[in-house]
This record gives structure tokens, C-alpha cells and sequence, in this order.
């Protein structure tokens, strides 16, 4: 991984703010504006969930061999056993509530697993070695890799769901309703259950009982230049995939030629969207379809899975979120439903009339923090996601700085200091009071490092190749979980993550607080650099909190923070009195003033009290 600052340089931006000599009561300001622009009118909802994302896969992987293309025996694979009561209650102990099991569905692959009754696949039409977790090849069933006892990988799987709810957590599996592998058939479906397609018009390449869009008198021809294994050769890798007549690819491609770059090794779900004849809807009657995907998520409820993380949400109609959701919450009214969404114009539509619980707040909030942590982008970024982006509907907003989607920050295309996580991750839990997400490493500075096959090197950690996750391993250490190979700059990193959220899940004012932003408050100050320092404040009856970070890498500022007459006044506070500040993040000692010195890459959670 990226070699880290020294300790003591670390710690000092992990460490308290430090005062100067002099006290004072609160600074106030006057700034007398209706409506209040610092703020908004929105109620807080109490939906904070810590979501801690995993891929079994990786996550059990003791194996260090990481041999770009290696197989399962090579490279090693995690199992659902691997993930034990002493690895979940090291995960509840860091404030998660949630654990994302991603990759359980069984998927397309590679590996060899006909003596257990599964089909091999075609290496002309699966992505990497191990195969995408989002290339699903039985909705029924569950990936063989994850089991010790392929035979019983069923109850493998049930067994850790029992194990998940022991420790008091809940999990979130996922759910990919656009695409499936171009190799689906279902061998473990529950009798009666009609495969997606067995009954599908293939001589049209629309009906709207279709469970597929067809290219009739075509055959699929895989992209010429896709190579599945490097030099070694892959199960049946030929070029020749038998597909006639073709099907339409996962990414909307109506070609019987997809290019390398499409999703080549799906195909397209039919939900009754004429896409070829100006996007005609037919849903009336339920599409076939509809009813499936039902079926199956209400099959994996009945397995006392507790959420759907749901896979390119806005690919499919939102009519169909809409009678889904209400349907399946019939059969287990607390589940869960999260979109992966990034289209911000109708982010208010998919809460609103697609029944979804929470969206992922990529195209804002991440995408704002990412230019920050990489010296690119200024503290407007986020100004502009809650008093624009989700203005109104901030708590159904899932932030996040890491997922198997995105670049590690210890990457070098990314931030290449997993410190500058800090200032963002402090912002991505505590700007409101929606879910917030971390992905496993990135509490110790995995840097995603090497070409591992078809996933090249690319500051991501494949999800398509046998893997180990070497930061991870670290603190794994051969299965203890203890974090006994880590090194004293990881440990104080974990240490700030784990303190972050478990701040995050038991303040009273992150999770059900109002918002109130203190750039405007602050920005004549000249030691106040506006485009570096962010702060703002939580409250409720119970408890105030003052909230500054720092994403300058190399400045150490030392503002005094102004908190204005109309903020003291939302939050029931006399600015005649004088008041203690508390620093929760760092654990600090109160003071009794706001002259503060941020250190670099670093962040502060003050509880605002009346002295005593």
C-alpha cells in the first residue's frame, strides 16, 4: 500500500483542534435573509443505516498467491463460512448495522462445476476468470465458489444469514433486475416455476409477455477482439457461442454484434418497454416479467434476507418499482430497497413514485467529495448537493466514498493518501440523516493494486477474477480478525473509521438532526478558506453539534467559527450565555471557545453545551 506519514504526523490529523490562550461566549453573526439559504425545510427522517459492503469472495481469501487470471485453486476463494461471529462482531463493533453481501446470486463463471449438476459456461461470454457477480445464471440459487460443501451451498448460505442476524446485524443481498447471463437457465428453481424465456415468441423481437427482446434471423457474434483468459485458454472458448436468434445486450444494444466495451455477456430483460418503437409501454396486463422478478425477490425474503441493493434501478420502468416494492413489503414489510441511481432529475421520482427506501448519491455527493480529495474540486460541490441535488429528500440519499464500482482512494488514480477520507467520510456520514456506506479495506487503505485479469489495473478491486485483498488480509490476520498485521498508520485510520460511525450511529443529531450550513457565516474571514474548510450544524432538542473539516492536504488553518443569531436561534441557544465544545470525533476535552487549529486532512464534531 501506499507508504503513510509518519506516526506522529498522522496522528496530528486525527488529533484534536488546538486553542488558543484566550476564551470568549459564542462569535455571532448577523445575517437576516427569508426564507434562511443555510438551511432547508425538510424533516429529518431516522434512516441511518451504516452499511458495510463485502464480497465473500474476497473477503474470506487468505490466499497471497493473487496470480493475474489464476484459477480458484491458485488464487483462492472466500467462502460464506469464512465469515464468522468473530469477523461480524468486529464489523458491529465499528457502528455497522448492515452488512452487503455482494455476489451471492450464483453468476456466470469460468470454473468448472458440472460434477455438481451446473452447466459450465462459455468463456467466450463471461467477464473474468471468477465471472461478474452481476451476470446472473440461476436467480434461485446461490454462487457454488462461496461454498465449502458445493452440495449444500444452500444451507451454507442460510447458516450465515442466521449467523448475521446473531451478531445483530442485518444484510442486504443483491438484486440485478436488467440483465442476465447470456448462459441463464435455472436448475434449482422451486417446482412449478417457469424459467425466464422458456415460453418467450422468439419470432418476435418485441411482445410484451416476452421475457426477452430478440434480433430475429440473426445469430450473436462475440466481439472478435475479446480474449477471456490472456494467454491460457478458457471452457469452450471458440468465438462460436450459439445464440439464435439473438438476443438484445444487458446495456440496451440492439446488435447481434456487441463490441467489446457493451455488456456482451448479458442480455436485456423485457419489463414491456417497446424500445424500438419510440418507448411504447405495455404494461396492462402485468407484464411476465413483473411477475418473475416478484417471485424471486419475494423467494429471497423468504430466506430472512433483510434488503435489496437493486442493480442499474434506472434501466427498468419505474411502473415496475412501483407495484413491486408494495408487493414483496406484503410478505416482509422492513425490507429494505436501495437503487443504484445516477440520474439526479429523477432522483425525487424513484423515492416518491418508485417506492425505493434509499438511492445511491453518486453523481453529487461522491462525486463533489472525489474532486476535493483529489486537490480538484472546492466545498461549493457540496453546498450545491443538499440545497439542490436532494434538496427535500436528504435522508433517502445513500453517501458513500467507496464500492466494487469505484476506485479505492489509497489508488493512485484516485487520492493515493487514504487519509484524505477524513474530512470526506465526516462529511458523507454526517451531512444528513440518510444511510452511509463503507466498502471492505477502505477502513485500512487498500489501494486495489495489480492486473489481476480481466479486471487491469485500474485502482479498483475485481470483482470478476480469484482474488486476495492484501490490506485486508492484514487485518483478517489468517482469520482471527483482529487486525494483528496492520500497521500503526492503519490502525489509527481503522481507528477514525470506527469512531466516525459509531458516532454516526448513536448521535441523537445525525440521525434525526436538522441541517445547517456556516459557509455563508464565515466567509469574510480570511483565515476562514472557504473553498478548504466545510462546516455545518446538526441539531435537535437533545443535542447540538458543530461539525468542520479541513481538505487541505499541506494547510493547517486556524479559523474562528461563526455561528449566526438565526442558527442560534433554530437550535434554542441564548447568544448571551457562554458554552462548551466538545470535540465526540476525537474524543478531546470540552473547550470553551471556537479559535480553532485544523490540522490538514483533518475533522472535528464539537457538542455545543451550556457551560456549566
Amino acid at each position: 500500500m501506499h507508504k503513510l506519514l509518519p506516526i506522529a504526523a498522522c496522528a496530528l490529523a486525527l488529533a484534536a483542534f488546538q486553542l488558543s490562550p484566550s476564551t470568549s461566549s459564542i462569535s455571532v453573526t448577523d445575517t437576516t435573509t427569508l426564507p434562511d439559504p443555510n438551511t432547508t425545510d425538510e424533516t429529518p427522517q431516522d434512516n441511518k443505516l451504516v452499511i458495510y459492503q463485502l464480497l465473500p469472495r474476497l473477503f474470506g481469501n487468505k490466499k497471497t498467491v493473487n496470480k493475474p487470471y489464476g484459477t480458484s485453486a491458485e488464487n483462492g476463494t472466500g467462502k460464506f463460512n469464512d465469515i464468522t461471529a468473530p469477523a461480524l462482531q468486529a464489523i458491529r463493533d465499528m457502528g455497522v448495522s448492515h452488512v452487503w453481501y455482494t455476489g451471492v446470486i450464483e453468476h456466470a463463471t469460468m470454473s468448472d462445476f458440472t460434477k455438481f449438476g451446473i452447466p459450465l459456461d462459455d468463456a467466450d461470454v463471461v467477464k473474468g476468470r471468477a465471472g461478474s457477480p452481476y451476470a446472473i445464471k440461476d436467480y434461485y440459487d446461490v454462487d457454488p465458489d462461496l461454498a465449502v460443501d458445493v452440495k449444500n451451498r444452500m444451507k451454507e448460505f442460510e447458516a450465515l444469514v442466521k449467523r448475521t442476524h446473531d451478531n445483530k446485524l442485518k444484510l442486504i443481498i443483491d438484486f440485478i433486475p436488467n440483465h442476465v447471463a447470456r448462459t441463464y437457465k435455472s436448475d434449482a428453481k422451486p417446482a412449478g416455476v417457469v424459467d425466464l424465456g422458456e415460453k418467450d415468441d422468439k419470432t418476435k423481437g418485441f411482445a410484451p409477455q416476452n421475457n426477452f427482446y430478440y434480433l430475429p434471423g440473426k445469430s450473436l457474434v462475440v466481439p472478435a477482439s475479446y480474449n477471456p483468459l490472456g494467454a491460457a485458454a478458457g471452457p469452450k472458448e471458440d468465438k462460436k457461442f450459439a445464440e439464435n436468434p439473438a438476443k438484445v445486450t444487458g446495456n440496451d444494444v440492439f446488435s447481434a454484434t456487441p463490441s467489446v466495451d457493451d455488456w456482451f455477456e448479458t442480455i436485456k430483460l423485457n419489463y414491456g418497454v417497446d424500445y424500438q418503437n419510440e418507448r411504447q409501454k405495455h404494461f396492462e396486463p402485468i407484464p411476465d416479467t413483473w411477475k418473475k422478478m416478484r417471485d424471486i425477490l419475494i423467494f429471497w425474503a423468504k430466506k430472512d434476507v433483510d434488503g435489496f441493493r437493486c442493480d442499474m434501478a434506472e434501466m427498468v420502468p419505474i411502473e415496475f418499482w412501483a407495484w413491486v416494492i408494495p408487493e414483496v413489503k406484503k410478505v416482509k414489510p422492513d425490507l429494505v430497497f436501495i437503487a443504484e441511481a445516477y440520474d439526479p432529475k429523477v432522483y425525487k421520482q424513484y423515492i416518491a413514485q418508485g417506492k425505493f427506501d434509499f438511492l445511491y448519491d453518486k453523481v453529487g455527493l461522491y462525486d463533489g467529495l472525489r474532486r476535493l480529495m483529489r486537490g480538484e474540486g472546492t466545498t461549493d460541490d457540496i453546498t450545491k448537493v443538499w440545497k439542490e441535488e436532494s434538496r427535500g429528500f436528504s435522508s433517502h440519499m445513500l453517501r458513500f466514498l467507496e464500492n466494487h464500482d469505484e476506485q479505492r482512494i489509497a489508488s493512485r488514480d484516485f487520492a493515493t493518501d487514504p487519509r484524505t477520507a477524513i474530512p470526506a467520510m465526516t462529511v458523507s456520514a454526517t451531512l444528513a440523516t440518510g444511510p452511509v456506506m463503507i466498502y471492505s479495506g477502505q477502513e485500512v487503505g487498500e489501494p486495489g493494486r495489480g492486473a489481476e485479469g480481466f479486471s487491469s489495473e485500474d485502482g479498483r478491486t475485481t470483482i470478476f477474477d480469484y482474488w486476495g485483498v492484501p490490506e485486508h488480509q492484514k487485518w483478517m490476520n489468517g482469520g482471527k480478525f483482529d487486525g494483528g498485521r496492520l500497521s500503526a498508520e492503519q490502525r489509527q485510520l481503522r481507528a477514525f473509521y470506527s469512531r466516525l460511525l459509531n458516532l454516526t450511529a448513536t448521535s441523537d443529531a445525525i440521525r434525526r438532526g436538522t441541517f445547517y450550513e456556516l459557509q455563508d457565516a464565515n466567509n469574510l474571514s480570511k483565515e476562514y478558506d472557504q473553498k478548504q474548510i466545510y462546516s455545518f450544524l446538526r441539531y435537535t432538542n437533545k443535542q447540538k453539534l458543530l461539525i468542520v473539516v479541513n481538505f487541505s492536504r499541506d494547510k493547517t488553518m486556524q479559523p474562528t467559527i461563526l455561528i449566526p443569531k438565526e442558527a442560534m436561534a433554530a437550535m434554542g441557544l441564548n447568544t448571551q450565555q457562554q458554552f462548551t465544545y466538545t470535540d465526540l470525533l476525537n474524543e478531546a476535552p470540552p473547550t470553551d471557545n471556537l479559535y480553532l487549529t485544523l490540522a490538514p486532512l483533518s475533522a472535528y464534531v464539537f457538542e455545543i453545551k451550556l457551560k456549566q
